[in-house]
């Protein structure tokens, strides 16, 4: 398979103002790709995208926009179109996890955390793959998480949306990669950004954090290699393979114990991702 074309192709990239996101964007920008930056942050949006056409001679423009919202992850698709980025490679990033026990976080806030890690992953997807098809090319890139792998008691609804994240992208990958177009998804472990340290919920960061530079080039290199998916680093992938050699109570139990809070109190919220 050929390695992809970047260089004048529209990305688009959710969940850009910070961690995988934004280094996604960087690696895009780099290998030549005009990136369209969206999340809830404009400044500092704003900020990574003159440092983007400055440093690699690319447009980058901003779409500030919460993506959980109804019918917004549409808009956007709307929005970059019309500033003539239509996007060649969508980068679906944007989410966030909420933490705790599962009755102990309000039923509207893990309503909010699957709008936006599962319906703002489809509707984008689906605006952006029928220009992809009619192009013959395209790229998919959905970012799933080690969670996806099993489940996640403390982060139910988390592993529960990365794990549809992850089914999702293969059965898009084995639907599409005879008609020019690419889907992965990825499955980082624990890596170093904010996203366990913006509330202090280090226990449910499991292993050593990898850099988030190293998961985007290795992904990168996946895509490359038309992999249906990459589980970012070897320990990770070991890890992953727990839930197939164990029961899978056993691998529910063992996970819990993992992650059980360290203090006491209620639900906690994590959401660096989202912007």
């Amino acid at each position: 398979m050929q390695p992809v074309e970047y260089r004048s192709k529209a990305a688009l990239v959710t969940g850009a103002s910070s961690g995988i996101g934004a280094v996604f964007a960087q690696a895009l920008a780099a290998r030549g790709a005009n990136v369209v930056l969206v999340a809830r942050s404009e400044d500092r949006l704003l900020s990574l995208a003159r440092r983007l056409a400055q440093e690699h001679g690319v447009r980058a423009e901003v779409i500030a926009a919460d993506l959980g919202e109804p019918g917004a992850a549409c808009s956007v698709h709307r929005r970059a179109s019309d500033l003539g980025l239509t996007p060649d490679i969508l980068v679906n990033n944007a989410g966030f996890a909420t933490y705790g026990l599962f009755e102990s976080i309000s039923l509207e806030r893990q309503l909010e955390e699957m709008a936006l890690n599962c319906r703002a992953v489809v509707e984008l997807t689906h605006a952006a793959l029928p220009g992809m098809l009619a192009r013959r090319e395209g790229t998919i890139i959905n970012v799933a998480s080690t969670a996806a792998l099993q489940p996640i008691p403390h982060m139910a609804i988390y592993g529960a949306t990365k794990a549809f994240a992850l089914s999702f992208s293969e059965a898009l990958w084995a639907e599409n990669r005879r008609r020019g177009v690419r889907v992965m998804a990825v499955c980082p472990g624990a890596t170093d950004t904010a996203f366990f340290d913006v509330v202090g919920a280090r226990e449910a960061a499991v292993g050593r954090r990898m850099p988030p530079g190293v998961v985007v080039e290795a992904s990168l290199r996946a895509l490359d290699r038309g992999k249906s998916h990459i589980v970012t680093g070897r320990a990770n992938r070991l890890l992953g393979m727990l839930p197939r050699l164990l029961p899978r109570a056993a691998a529910a139990r063992l996970v819990e114990s993992m992650l059980k809070p360290q203090a006491a109190g209620g639900a906690r919220l994590i959401s660096p991702a989202r912007g």
